[in-house]
């Protein structure tokens, strides 16, 4: 399957992120079908790609008529039949390796021969995943950030029997719509982006269970430290930049001074024991409660628009 023989995509689960998958493929002219369990897990699909639209609206970044346009491309089953006549399958369901390799195997024997297929997770093994798929060649991992409607990156992840076709067709897809693709060569956990977000948060988490600083001061550093520069270069580049003599002798001393933790730490544990999930209980490193959760959540998406229009007006 070429990338210009795409005209329809499936979408596997209609929750946050299938919604947002939904929507983006939509608005970039792609005819797409959302297929979940009960028709009410599709009405709140409906209602989430109304609020994204309405914010995107509201944020100059849709028009009215794009979104009305936009919706008009979406339909909605019930039935796995509906995936047909797909050219891309993007699964997106509940992350449990069971659940999904028996719902490919039985949207494999629905598809279309050529169709390609592509996993939404966050972790899990791409190999795992598609161990009852019989075509394998098709199969790739394809990882969106949350929200999938703002966040340019898209991880395309092979397995050991990817082909490079399939590679190379959806990476033409990423661009069409206006994201940006890297390719994790291996099958392996976390792949990039999680990979580097946990290390950081392993040595933060470090910095602050040994008295260094505070969990204000680490995010502040972050943000208007390192965090200032990544938006504009990543660490080669900055290294690059920086010197990699200056960079291989500060790494002489400081390798051997940062966490080395192999599991999750006593202050995670403490945490965890005690119930304290961050903004889904009301109270994380953070106070969320009285409505602060939805004002922090707010302010992050308020930021992410503002990174997301200089980009789209770059």
């Amino acid at each position: 399957m070429k990338a210009e023989d795409i005209k329809k995509i499936g979408v596997a689960g209609g929750g946050t992120m299938g919604s947002g998958i939904a929507q983006i493929f939509a608005q970039n002219g792609y005819d797409v079908v959302v297929v979940d369990l009960a028709e009410k897990f599709l009405e709140n699909t409906k209602r989430i790609i109304h609020l994204n639209q309405k914010t995107l609206i509201n944020e100059g970044l849709l028009t009215e008529k794009e979104a009305q346009d936009a919706l008009k491309h979406i339909s909605f089953s019930t039935e796995k039949k509906a995936f047909k006549d797909a050219d891309l399958i993007i699964e997106a369901i509940i992350e449990k390796m069971g659940i999904k390799q028996d719902y490919w195997a039985e949207v494999e024997s629905i598809a279309k021969n050529d169709c390609i297929f592509a996993t939404n997770t966050s972790g899990l093994s791409i190999n795992g995943i598609s161990e009852k798929v019989i075509n394998k060649k098709r199969f790739i991992g394809m990882h969106w950030w949350n929200p999938p409607h703002i966040i340019p990156l898209i991880e395309l992840i092979k397995a050991d029997e990817t082909s490079e076709e399939t590679v190379e067709t959806l990476q033409q897809i990423v661009d069409k719509i206006g994201k940006e693709s890297v390719v994790v060569l291996k099958d392996v956990n976390g792949f990039i982006g999680n990979r580097i977000q946990f290390a950081v948060y392993r040595e933060a988490l470090k910095i602050v269970e040994e008295g260094i600083a505070t969990v204000e001061d680490v995010d502040k550093a972050m943000k208007y430290g390192p965090g200032f520069r990544y938006p504009v270069l990543g660490p080669f580049e900055t290294a690059d930049l920086g010197g990699l003599d200056t960079f291989y002798y500060i790494s002489s001393y400081l390798f051997n001074e940062l966490s080395a933790e192999k599991n999750p730490t006593k202050l995670q544990q403490e945490l965890m024991d005690n119930s304290v999930f961050g903004v889904k209980s009301g109270k994380g490193w953070y106070d969320y409660s009285d409505g602060k959760g939805d004002e922090a959540m707010a302010r992050r998406d308020e930021n992410f628009y503002k990174m997301l229009k200089h980009i789209h007006n770059s």
